[in-house]
């Protein structure tokens, strides 16, 4: 009779959990594994192939965004310059090309130090991404037309945002470290090859991602310091902030969050100071753009402007949105504290961008990527997913079909203002569709399809299992796999509502 193997003897994978299989618990996903001959099969041996979810998902992403390169031929081939309207009927318009040009990096202008020609005077976008979008005019030839030069302008970006979309893809597959496979939805998202090469706003999403996986890791300052550079590429991505600080405040985390924060500050500080110091005017345009700009496409705020005869102020609707944003804050933030089980990371983070898009008065195309990595972090299920993917990709041709009807003069080829108000209120639905789901996880934690496949919360380093020491309301329960003397170090647990014992809340 052969001896069991004691545990010195017994190697480390045999412990380690089984990564889980989307094709195994998705419906959606296992029919949609049929393309490919179908779910893996239980006696498939994990681990044994070049082909790990890694590097599958990321030459997947290169691959959607190379296709997503393709979708731009007809703009490339000369939409961009000799037809306003072409652009937005072949759904191919970048602001890439028009700005390389337009914000004076064909002459050789310094961004926010030289003056450009226009009511702009200076480049109107953060610090990092401007020194992202120097760094592709460096790489552009001098020669040619300038036709030709903003082509390889585009295209130098194209190739360096390929790969912040490599970088986004691999970074929330190895989030999850059970669910390796969620990276799928990222990198197989429409919205996300249609949208990436509209703007610059992958540098931010990655910054961002990275930012997430090294909170992931239990790395906070690392964390901070990539959310600080992210939010110097976009502003966005400091909201992050806020759902981190309720959830520490739930764990009793403060020291974690302080260096996330000393990171995140530093390294804002370090990118645009210097800036700010030598190029004040140039630098605060960014700012002072964002504040003056009227409502414009995609917001909720555009269709009451074009239906009302006395549209609104600039200065109302920013004093308006500001207002909602802060309501949609405290609303997550006491679902945050309240809920029977502390959230996951991912999900608050999905919820406060989202908040944001929808309160925003102006909803670009590209900003569902912030939304993208989010997402498939927050609730992994194909069905929901592709939903909300379906309805931003409606919003991705309404827009451009709308400014077709706007630049075609008498023949009004495209979307008249009627149907594309239908295309803004389907992006709204859909947005607010997977907020619903998502909160649905949060008050009901057995329906998250992270936690009912085990593990409390994979995005969560140092809050992934940590027992709570502040709640309001109804006492929430600490993850189950929370230890005893775990509770006993992070200190008593206090709760404020009012079922607590005297009546009142203090």
């Amino acid at each position: 009779m052969c001896p069991m193997p004691s545990a010195e003897s017994t190697p480390a994978s045999v412990h380690e959990p089984e990564p889980v299989r989307p094709t195994r618990e998705d419906a959606v996903a296992a029919a949609g594994s049929e393309l490919i001959g179908g779910p893996v099969g239980r006696r498939a041996l994990p681990g044994t192939s070049w082909w790990t979810p890694v590097r599958v998902i990321a030459l997947v992403a290169i691959g959607m965004f190379a296709l997503g390169l393709v979708q731009k031929a007809p703009c490339y081939n000369g939409a961009w310059f000799f037809g306003a309207s072409s652009q937005y009927t072949h759904a191919c318009y970048s602001d890439i090309p028009h700005l390389y040009q337009g914000r004076g990096f064909a002459d050789g202008l310094v961004p926010y130090f030289d003056k450009i020609s226009g009511d702009m005077e200076y480049l109107e976008y953060p610090v990092l991404t401007g020194l992202f979008m120097e760094v592709a005019s460096w790489l552009t030839p001098g020669s040619g037309s300038p036709q030709d030069q903003a082509q390889w302008y585009w295209m130098a970006n194209a190739g360096m945002l390929m790969v912040c979309a490599a970088v986004i893809a691999v970074c929330v597959t190895r989030t999850h470290g059970r669910r390796p496979w969620d990276g799928l939805l990222v990198a197989l998202a429409p919205a996300f090859a249609l949208t990436a090469t509209i703007n610059w706003d992958l540098l931010a999403v990655a910054l961002t991602a990275a930012a997430m996986l090294m909170w992931a890791r239990s790395r906070p300052l690392a964390a901070g310091i990539l959310l600080g550079l992210a939010t110097a590429a976009k502003l966005y991505p400091f909201l992050l902030l806020g759902p981190l600080l309720v959830l520490c405040w739930r764990a009793g985390k403060w020291r974690e969050f302080g260096k996330a924060l000393i990171g995140a500050a530093g390294a804002w500080l370090v990118v645009n100071v210097p800036v700010m110091l030598f190029a004040f005017d140039g630098w605060s345009k960014f700012y002072t753009f964002s504040q003056e700009r009227g409502v414009d496409f995609g917001s909720f705020w555009l269709i009451i402007a074009q239906n009302t005869a006395d549209p609104l102020s600039t200065d109302t609707v920013n004093t308006l949105a500001l207002v909602l944003m802060v309501l949609c804050c405290g609303g997550i933030a006491a679902l945050a504290l309240a809920a029977p089980r502390r959230p996951r990371f991912a999900q608050l983070a999905f919820l406060i961008i989202a908040a944001f898009v929808l309160t925003n008065k102006v909803y670009s195309p590209q900003y569902v990527l912030w939304l993208v990595p989010l997402a498939a972090l927050a609730r992994p299920k194909w069905r929901d997913f592709l939903v909300w993917q379906a309805c931003e990709v409606a919003y991705f041709l309404g827009i451009w079909l709308y400014l077709a009807y706007t630049t075609s003069g008498d023949a009004h080829k495209g979307l008249p203002t009627e149907g594309y108000h239908w295309a803004i209120g389907v992006h709204l639905l859909g947005t607010l569709y997977l907020c619903v789901v998502v909160v649905r996880d949060i008050l009901m934690p057995e329906r998250d399809p992270v936690r009912r496949t085990g593990g409390d919360d994979p995005s969560g380093g140092v809050l992934d299992d940590a027992p709570d020491v502040f709640v309001l309301g109804p006492v929430a329960r600490s993850s189950p796999r929370a230890s005893s003397a775990d509770g006993a170090a992070a200190g008593p647990q206090v709760e404020w509502g009012a079922d607590r014992a005297g009546g009142g809340s203090s």
